[in-house]
């Protein structure tokens, strides 16, 4: 028989993640859940309200779990420079 948390655990990892360490714990998924929250774009003051804690908390807890962010940002500076004529 399935437990709760591993139901869980499937619903809100992806497979590959589901099969890992990655939250054991019933705790653990409110963790995962506010990463795949933060990775899949959701701004950070949201997730803060929705899980009840302040932007600054999330923000020092979770700065480290986002992942492939940062080219994503740099494309949207790159593009902004070269519409505005500042980028070659």
């Amino acid at each position: 028989m399935v437990n709760v948390v591993e139901e869980a655990r499937d619903y809100a990892l992806p497979p590959e993640r589901a099969e890992s360490l990655l939250a054991g714990r019933p705790y653990d998924l409110r963790h995962a859940y506010i990463t795949r929250w933060l990775n899949a774009g959701v701004p950070l003051a949201e997730v803060a309200r929705r899980v009840g804690n302040s932007p600054e908390v999330i923000h020092r807890r979770y700065h480290g779990c986002i992942d492939g962010h940062e080219e994503a940002e740099n494309a949207k500076i790159a593009r902004s420079l070269k519409e505005d004529g500042d980028a070659p």
